[in-house]
C-alpha cells in the first residue's frame, strides 16, 4: 500500500518540507492558504496507484520556513519550480486548491513548459468575490485578531459548534469547521505572519485583487480541469463556471458534498475527477513559439515616433 511520506530539503537556505506517494508520471499538489501538504492526504493516497504525488509546503506554510521575505503569487510560483528542478522533475500535472489554484496559474504563466495539465480546485484569482472573513482578514490588526481566534480553545468549542448545526441538518456548521480548518495552522506566530503577508498580496478589503482572467487564453493547447464544491461559501462556484466557459475544451466538474475543501470533505469524489482526466487526456506542450502565436493575435503594436 503506498505511503503518504514526509521530506526535506534547504532550498535558498530555508526549510522546506514536501511529501510524496507513488510512482509514475508526476503530479504536483499546491495547497491553499493557511493549508500545508499534510491536507492532501487522502486524495495523494488514492492518486499514488498510478503516479508519483508531489505535495510540497508552500514557504511560509505547514512545516516550511517562516522567513521574512516575498510571499507574493510569483515568490510561490518560482518556489514550485526549485523544488521541481531540485526533484528532477521536467514537466508535470499541476493541481492547485484555493491559492494554490492562483500558484497554479501564475506558476503556468512563468513556465509554460513545466505544465503538462492544469487543474484547478475551488481556485483564486478568476474574480473578485470571495468571503467576508478573508477581506476582514487583510484589515489592520488582523495578526492580534487572528492570534485570539486561532486559540486552540477557541477552535476546539467552534468546532463542537459546528458539529452540533450539522446534526441538526443546518449547513452553517460545514461553513464554521471550514473556518476552524483553516484557523488551526495559525498558532505559530510565524505562521499568522506569513498568511497576512500572502494573503495581503491578492485580496484587500474590496475583494481579490489579483486576477488570471485576462491570461485563460493561453491555457489553449493545455488540457485544464476546473473542480469546484456546489457548497463553498468562501469562493463563488460561479467563478468555475465561468472560467470553464473562457478556457476552451475545458472540463468542469462540481461535487455535491463539498465546500470549499474538496480534498478533506470529499476525497474520493475529487480523486475519482483527476484519476478520469489525467487517464482521458494527453499531455500539452507549449513551445517558446507556440507561446508567441497564442499572443500575438492579442498584442497589437502601433508605432509613436
Amino acid at each position: 500500500m503506498p505511503r503518504f511520506e514526509t521530506w526535506q530539503m534547504e532550498l535558498h537556505g530555508h526549510r522546506v518540507i514536501y511529501r510524496t506517494a507513488g510512482s509514475g508520471a508526476p503530479v504536483v499538489l499546491i495547497h491553499g492558504m493557511v493549508n500545508s501538504s499534510r491536507h492532501w492526504e487522502e486524495v495523494a493516497l488514492r492518486l499514488a496507484t498510478e503516479y508519483r504525488v508531489i505535495a510540497p509546503d508552500l514557504i511560509g506554510h505547514g512545516d516550511s520556513a517562516t522567513p521574512r521575505g516575498d510571499y507574493s503569487m510569483g515568490a510561490h510560483a518560482a518556489f514550485i519550480r526549485d523544488v521541481l528542478a531540485v526533484l528532477g522533475i521536467e514537466r508535470a500535472t499541476i493541481v492547485g486548491h484555493s491559492l494554490g489554484g492562483g500558484v497554479a496559474m501564475q506558476f503556468f504563466y512563468q513556465f509554460p513548459q513545466y505544465v503538462e495539465r492544469l487543474v484547478l480546485i475551488s481556485s483564486g484569482g478568476l474574480g473578485r468575490e470571495v468571503s467576508p472573513l478573508l477581506r476582514t482578514a487583510t484589515l489592520p490588526g488582523a495578526q492580534g485578531l487572528l492570534a485570539m481566534g486561532s486559540h486552540r480553545k477557541v477552535l476546539a468549542g467552534a468546532w463542537r459548534a459546528g458539529e452540533r448545526l450539522r446534526a441538526s441538518g443546518n449547513n452553517t456548521g460545514i461553513y464554521l469547521q471550514a473556518i476552524v480548518r483553516a484557523l488551526r495552522p495559525l498558532e505559530r506566530r510565524g505562521a499568522r505572519g506569513a498568511f497576512v503577508h500572502t494573503l495581503r498580496s491578492v485580496i484587500d478589503a474590496r475583494g481579490q485583487r489579483v486576477s488570471a482572467t485576462d491570461r485563460l487564453y493561453l491555457l489553449r493547447g493545455i488540457p485544464t480541469l476546473v473542480v469546484w464544491g456546489e457548497r463553498d461559501r468562501t469562493i463563488p462556484l460561479a467563478h468555475g463556471r465561468l472560467t470553464h466557459e473562457a478556457v476552451p475544451h475545458s472540463s468542469f466538474v462540481t461535487l455535491p458534498r463539498a465546500a470549499h475543501f474538496p480534498h478533506l470533505e470529499d476525497p474520493d469524489g475529487l480523486a475519482a475527477a483527476l484519476r478520469e482526466f489525467i487517464a482521458s487526456s494527453e499531455p500539452g506542450t507549449t513551445s517558446d513559439r507556440a507561446w508567441a502565436a497564442l499572443m500575438a493575435p492579442r498584442a497589437q503594436q502601433t508605432r509613436l515616433a
